[in-house]
């Protein structure tokens, strides 16, 4: 179920680092044009110009915030304006909280919510249709291994993480048979700015750290496989099957026994989100 890469287009949101950033560097070696969308463009462009010159591939730039509401249907809307076409979706973007549930912004986690679920599945019911009318498509969801279990002080993060795996597998099922390819990709821990913005350390992690490049690496050859989820690393893959061994609360027990000690609060960044205290990327 080989998958072909060359001459065809992705879109990849938080794009500007971590693993959306290393999904761009080898989609772009395999010969995929990008159209690259976070919030930072000067980021963005400076990623646009370096895969273009590098690979020669066109690197289209489209900054946005998509956790305000209606910002997904405007990025498709402004994917279709400049006539770009989507053959490879991979909805990347998206942060956790930290901490326990009373203490956390109502705001914040509002935003959390609306970037980790509602525009992946605005994105997806915008681009979706037009993969099927063309004879199929792919698209990658990030979820993580905490969507495999509830975590106690991070209740939002993995319900949000839940929903991404239970509807990605959904769309695996009702899809595949039309030319659809659909991976839900569950990491653990992973070398990004996720844990210096929640304000711990990754060392404190139980079990080995991942590198963005290696999420990539398992990630790319799963959808190559017409799998529709995948656990990198080999004890991510063994916690993650031991889920389904123990009933769910004494998991969630479980899971909020391993999380490290806070030692400030804050929220965590899946691609270009500063700590609280900082500055916000301009442009938005």
């Amino acid at each position: 179920m080989t998958y072909h890469y060359r001459g065809k287009t992705a879109l990849i949101t938080g794009a500007s680092s971590g693993i959306g950033r290393a999904f761009a560097q080898a989609l772009a070696a395999r010969g995929m044009h990008l159209i690259l969308v976070a919030r930072s463009e000067e980021r963005l462009r400076q990623l646009a110009s370096e895969l273009q010159e590098r690979h020669r591939i066109q690197a289209e730039v489209i900054a946005s915030d998509l956790s305000r509401e209606g910002a997904a249907i405007q990025l498709a809307s402004v994917v279709r304006e400049r006539g770009l076409t989507v053959d490879l979706l991979i909805n990347n973007a998206g942060f956790g909280t930290y901490g326990p549930f009373t203490e956390q912004s109502a705001e914040r986690e509002h935003e959390e919510i609306m970037l980790n679920v509602a525009a992946l599945v605005d994105l997806t019911h915008a681009l979706l249709p037009s993969m099927l009318a063309r004879g199929g498509g792919a698209i990658i969801n990030l979820a993580s291994l905490a969507a495999f279990l509830p975590i106690p002080h991070m209740a939002v993060y993995a319900a949000t993480k839940a929903f991404v795996l239970s509807f990605s597998q959904a769309l695996w099922v009702e899809y595949r048979r039309r030319g659809l390819r659909v991976l839900a990709v569950c990491p653990g821990p992973v070398a990004t700015n996720f844990f210096a913005v929640i304000g711990t350390s990754q060392e404190d992690m139980p079990g080995g750290i991942l590198s963005p490049e290696q999420v990539v690496t398992a990630s790319l050859r799963a959808l190559e496989r017409g799998r529709s989820q995948v656990v990198p690393g080999l004890l991510n893959k063994l916690m993650a099957f031991s889920t389904h061994l123990v009933p769910r609360t004494l998991g969630a027990r479980v899971a909020g026994s391993f999380l490290p000690r806070r030692t400030q609060p804050g929220s965590a960044a899946g691609s270009d989100r500063p700590l609280p205290s900082a500055p916000e990327p301009q442009p938005r």
